[in-house]
């Protein structure tokens, strides 16, 4: 039987909730086994430069949940800020929020958001995610200029993220 609205509602509070434990605990594949279905589907395009496409929950939890999310991401947290529901869809909008704060004491983060399907049993079937990735990387540099950046996340993830966005941007640019 499909889910109600307050359903629906009530597992997105959820996620809420599981993202704010997640980041505490910094331990982030629980949320896979707890949120997905067994077969699902998770896209995410890192803004054309890199594909991540997972089509099972232990794919979900050693690529986005695990690999994704292992090394260097201490001290991140990906608050959602507020969602909305549509029969069996939610939307979320969140934050890849940095650790600590700037000077005028806003938040260091760049906004992104999902759409997830959500099955009869309450279990995700689908979720795509979206967010700027040059503006994730603009953040990383905040970060590095005010000593927040962890070097294995630079090394391992930031380099190599700038790395495949400039080469994808220099197709077909003129060199002057």
């Amino acid at each position: 039987m499909p889910l109600s609205a307050a359903e629906v509602g009530a597992r997105a509070e959820a996620l809420a909730r599981a993202f704010e434990e997640a980041a505490r605990r910094n331990e982030w594949g629980w949320i896979a086994d707890a949120f997905y279905a067994e077969h699902c589907e998770y896209l995410c395009e890192y803004g054309g430069t890199m594909r991540v496409h997972a089509t099972t929950r232990a794919q979900i939890k050693a690529t986005h949940y695990g690999r994704e999310m292992l090394v260097g991401w201490e001290g991140w947290s990906f608050p959602i800020e507020r969602y909305t529901t549509h029969g069996n869809r939610i939307i979320t909008h969140w934050w890849n929020r940095g650790p600590g704060r700037r000077a005028d004491g806003s938040y260091f983060q760049t906004p992104g958001v999902s759409f997830i399907t959500v099955g009869d049993d309450g279990l995700f079937t689908y979720q795509l995610d979206l967010f700027d990735l040059a503006h994730q990387m603009h953040l990383c540099d905040e970060l590095e200029d005010a000593g927040l950046l962890s070097p294995q996340l630079k090394q391992n993830w930031v380099i190599p993220m700038k790395r495949k966005l400039i080469a994808m941007l220099q197709h077909h640019l003129p060199a002057s």
